[in-house]
């Protein structure tokens, strides 16, 4: 059974980092682009970071350029989202998902695996 779980969300302060992972099972995360999303209380999911197949990084979201970098552990089959100088706007249920394609998207439709999120809560 293909599946991703991500871990590491909770609640930290205003300015404070936390450090999400993204574990596959089933299935060998290097083979695919991976991509971390949030979705806050009544917003779109939205992407976040992703890194291709490749091994490229991009960043879908200017507001957390030099906060958030996303990294690959080949050995441990996970893919992990730094968060550092964490904000009250970065409160949301992250998620991590999957695609096959050697490029990623920012459209969610793209991916064919997800987790089940994690929250993160960021308090002022």
């Amino acid at each position: 059974q293909l599946q991703l779980v991500e871990s590491g969300g909770g609640l930290v302060q205003n300015g404070g980092s936390l450090r999400l992972s993204c574990l596959a099972s089933g299935f060998t995360l290097q083979d695919y682009s991976i991509g971390w999303f949030r979705r806050a209380p009544g917003d779109e999911r939205e992407a976040v970071l992703c890194i291709s197949s490749r091994g490229g990084n991009i960043s879908y979201l200017d507001s957390v350029k030099g906060r958030f970098t996303i990294a690959r552990d080949v050995a441990k089959n996970t893919v992990s989202l730094q968060m550092n100088s964490l904000k009250p706007e970065d409160t949301a249920v992250y998620y991590c998902a999957a695609n096959r394609a050697q490029f990623c998207y920012s459209d969610s439709s793209h991916y064919d695996y997800w987790g089940q999120g994690t929250q993160v809560t960021v308090s002022s």
